[in-house]
């Protein structure tokens, strides 16, 4: 009930002039409030021809409204004549328009066939919380982790008493002192055994070999690779960390390559990636020829000789040994397949030998067969040549085993072992695998016949 001390905001004012002393409309409007506003009724589309709160078939606001609810809601109490009858014909009406209004806009977007598309996902946040790391990639993970494997077994080496060259230190740090030589290695053996480069320690008076973690040692050289730009150091401590030694003969061009070293000598175990350009490349260095080399474009730098090249598991399957002066991104290093020779032989206490044969050669390609009329397209081709002077050199050295085991000049060695000579299997990469004193089984073609001759191999001198 009205309280009757209170206004009520629908009770005519009895101080105002009473509304039938207005001019009237009609009988209608006096008899009737709900009738002074009579909006023409729109008619309803099908869709909306059912009762509200049926749940039969929904309607295209019921898609984001809460669902009805089972029982029927109760039954709104009757205006009356003097309280709300108007105001909830307004909004009756309101309500109507509306609901025109969004069924209009909903055969519209419906013919656009807006409504049929696929939302498009969330957009991902750029930015990252405070504190958070972006997730690595793949190569990134495998990059960290074999950093994190291999780095406390690459040490920094200062030589005293080797003259600058420009594959150890040629350049000066401001504010640094520069020592002699400087380069880098590498711990292949818990027991003080590391694997450098022979011009980072050749001539030392002096070793001194940087751990990681700050350890230092005094370094001796163990012995110099007479075959190529190798060298082992040994220092006298136990328990060391070692990196694991992979296959050079498994690596692939474009796949992953890490190096680690001390570039520079001031910026020790820096860590670069890149790719495996190439392989079986051969360069030109200071007393000669290096073969069967890696090409690289993980940054190399002077101080990074000595130091590994690591595949995307952390295993080392190369020593970084020289870069091209000339140009960027061209970095060499010698497989470690190469190097396995020495390191055992070093390992069992023996001195480094090479095995050797005596002679000088060519590897056979499509234009060499081509331009020598050669009767076949790989293979090794005994040839003479000439020194560094020009002087002419012969084919076979006079008393070695290869004029023992009676080659000749023009031959083409086929096999090795029943290793097929090419140039993915040059010469000299097959007979590292062998130590010297070896009797090995070699086919070859004479004048256009195969023949198979038996070979005992030599040990390379230092100056061959």
């Amino acid at each position: 009930m009205t309280d009757p001390t209170l206004p009520d905001p629908f009770r005519p004012d009895p101080n105002l002039p009473d509304s039938s002393d207005q001019p009237t409309a009609g009988a209608a409007d006096q008899s009737d409030p709900s009738q002074r506003y009579s909006p023409s009724p729109s008619p309803r589309p099908d869709w909306r021809s059912q009762a509200w709160g049926a749940q039969d078939q929904p309607t295209p606001e019921a898609w984001f409204e809460p669902p009805a609810p089972s029982t029927p809601p109760p039954a709104a109490a009757s205006p009356s004549r003097r309280g709300g009858g108007p105001i909830a014909l307004v909004l009756t009406a309101s309500l109507i328009s509306a609901i025109l209004a969004s069924g209009g806009t909903y055969l519209t977007l419906s013919a656009s066939g807006a409504l049929d598309r696929t939302a498009a996902p969330a957009p991902t946040a750029v930015g990252q919380p405070a504190g958070a790391t972006a997730p690595l990639t793949s190569t990134e993970s495998a990059i960290v982790a074999a950093a994190r494997k291999v780095s406390p077994a690459v040490v920094t080496i200062v030589s005293e008493g080797t003259p600058l060259n420009d594959q150890t230190f040629p350049f000066q740090i401001p504010g640094q002192p520069v020592p002699e030589g400087i380069g880098s290695g590498v711990i292949f053996d818990p027991n003080g055994w590391i694997l450098t480069n022979r011009h980072v320690v050749a001539g030392s008076q002096k070793l001194t070999v940087r751990l990681s973690d700050g350890r230092r040692f005094d370094g001796t050289i163990y012995g110099i690779d007479t075959l190529t730009d190798l060298a082992i150091v040994k220092v006298g401590a136990t328990g060391l960390p070692a990196a694991p030694i992979g296959d050079s003969s498994t690596i692939q061009v474009g796949q992953l390559a890490i190096a680690i070293g001390s570039p520079l000598g001031a910026y020790s175990n820096s860590v670069t990636s890149g790719i495996i350009s190439a392989l079986g490349r051969t360069i030109q260095v200071q007393g000669g020829q290096i073969s069967n080399l890696i090409q690289t474009d993980a940054a190399i730098n002077p101080g990074n000789s000595g130091g590994p090249l690591l595949d995307a598991t952390g295993n080392v399957i190369g020593i970084n040994t020289a870069i091209a002066s000339n140009g960027q991104g061209i970095g060499f290093a010698i497989p470690i397949n190469i190097a396995r020779p020495i390191m055992q032989q070093a390992l069992a206490g023996q001195k480094l030998a090479r095995p050797w044969i005596g002679i000088r050669y060519q590897m056979i390609d499509l234009d060499l067969q081509q331009a020598e009329k050669l009767p076949v397209a790989q293979g090794a081709w005994i040839s003479g040549g000439q020194d560094a002077s020009g002087q002419p050199q012969p084919a076979i050295v006079p008393g070695s085993p290869a004029e023992k085991a009676g080659l000749r000049e023009g031959d083409i060695i086929t096999s090795v072992e029943g290793i097929t000579i090419d140039t993915s299997h040059p010469l000299d990469a097959v007979l590292t695998q062998f130590a010297p004193g070896k009797t090995v089984t070699i086919e070859i073609i004479r004048g256009g016949q195969k023949m198979t001759l038996r070979l005992t191999l030599g040990t390379r001198p230092a100056n061959p």
